[in-house]
């Protein structure tokens, strides 16, 4: 992922890395709660690497081999072995799953802690003698996910679901009562925290229910902007994702996996994927970047229809072995159409479509390679690039001073008292010329 990871970084991957470098106790302490867990990861990883790309998005990286792992892991609780493995694979090989774990932000999260708390909930809810220990981490990881944006929601719907389902309700009764108490009370206390520090601090409560400045009447812009790239075929919508966010022909799969739950929908599993649809459009109106979360109803639905089609061949010939060596070949074909497309158009799209790549920014690379012992001076994400001066020869400067100064973005007009030495360029078509720098004049 790190080597095919769109280049350069969105105003979002800067913002986040410059809240994470600045976290600290009395922050955390004040209320500056919004997605703690991550923002702790990337702080540790930009103070042990220093202010790069890779520390940036390392705890994306990570973040989202857990998730592809969590993803096999959950739908082997549900499929069999074989559509498990081949939808996993078609999920976490697409472009938006690529996108999420190559993004520095902290926008990951939103699928990770879902898929993480239905993994362990299939693993309570299947043993036979649900274990402790499941229950335990299950409700650790659900306080770890509440300081995140939106999973307070899916907190609530995980309780709402285990009282709606008949059988969660019968595996509930069978856990033991003493962890089963404990681990009400870890949550009951974890919950209390949340909402001592919300109260202190109420406008932390709207960044962890809706967004940040969010107003009822945006729900529907909201909900349009999000659904755009959904819905859209050309790169021409206004969002850091790329049209179509779901390709055509796992779209259809994912159609067929829909249609084939109707059949049994109050099965747990059935009902779950068609539920957290929902969930994805409310939140969706809340934040338009919040449609990523579809990555995890829509890996659920592809199995379904794996598991369907494989079905009905198999079907076809329940008695000739030679029908399913047979299957190979257009399996074969029908995944390279899926997976080899969805590639390339992470790769390249990423790069070179001037909708997209032009929301990414190559300034840190090219002031890291390019300043040495230079005074910058920044009217843009000054505090980001204040971060530098940990790690480097760079001084980041509040005005124009020094016998050497560079300047960025292009001044108006030359400083007085200096004159221009040379001028540093991004690989980019339009605005390349990012940096200005001066040196002291003779004449002065």
């Amino acid at each position: 992922m790190p080597i095919v990871a769109q280049s350069g970084l969105s105003q979002a991957e800067m913002e986040s890395a410059t809240s994470s470098y600045y976290l600290g106790k009395t922050g955390i302490l004040n209320g500056d709660l919004v997605d703690l867990p991550y923002r702790l990861l990337q702080k540790a990883s930009i103070m042990l690497l220093g202010l790069t790309p890779f520390a940036i998005k390392l705890p994306s990286i990570v973040v989202g081999l857990l998730l592809g792992f969590l993803l096999i892991l959950l739908l082997n609780r549900w499929f069999k072995n074989n559509v498990s493995l081949l939808a996993s694979c078609l999920i976490i090989l697409s472009t938006p799953f690529l996108f999420l774990a190559g993004s520095g932000t902290p926008l990951i999260m939103l699928v990770f802690w879902p898929t993480l708390l239905l993994w362990l909930g299939s693993k309570i809810q299947g043993e036979k003698r649900p274990k402790p220990l499941y229950s335990f981490v299950f409700a650790i990881a659900m306080l770890a996910s509440i300081f995140t944006p939106y999973m307070i929601y899916f907190a609530a719907f995980c309780v709402l679901f285990v009282l709606y389902q008949p059988h969660l309700r019968f595996v509930l009764k069978k856990l033991p009562k003493l962890p089963l108490v404990l681990v009400c009370l870890l949550l009951i206390g974890g919950f209390t925290v949340l909402g001592i520090s919300i109260y202190n601090h109420p406008e932390t409560v709207m960044e962890l229910l809706f967004s940040d400045g969010f107003q009822i009447g945006d729900f529907l812009n909201n909900l349009a902007a999000g659904l755009a790239p959904v819905f859209s075929w050309h790169n021409t919508v206004e969002s850091v994702f790329l049209s179509p966010l779901i390709s055509l022909p796992i779209l259809a799969l994912a159609l067929i996996g829909l249609f084939s739950t109707t059949k049994g929908f109050f099965a747990s599993r059935n009902s779950i994927a068609t539920i957290l649809l929902i969930f994805c459009v409310v939140i969706t109106g809340f934040n338009p970047q919040a449609v990523i979360f579809f990555i995890l109803p829509i890996s659920i639905l592809v199995a379904h229809g794996l598991k369907y089609l494989l079905e009905k061949w198999y079907g076809l010939f329940p008695e000739n072995p030679y029908a399913r060596i047979s299957a190979i070949l257009p399996l074969t074909i029908l995944f390279g159409i899926m997976i080899i497309p969805s590639l390339l158009q992470y790769i390249y799209g990423y790069r070179y479509n001037p909708n997209i790549a032009n929301e990414f920014s190559y300034n840190l690379e090219i002031a890291r390679d390019s300043l040495t012992n230079e005074n910058l001076y920044t009217t843009e994400n000054s505090d980001f690039y204040k971060i530098l001066e940990g790690s480097t020869d760079i001084t980041v400067v509040d005005e124009i001073k020094g016998d050497k100064v560079a300047v960025m973005p292009r001044p108006d007009k030359t400083p007085k008292g200096y004159k221009l030495d040379r001028i540093i360029t991004s690989p980019m078509r339009e605005n390349s010329d990012i940096i200005y720098v001066y040196i002291k004049s003779v004449e002065e």
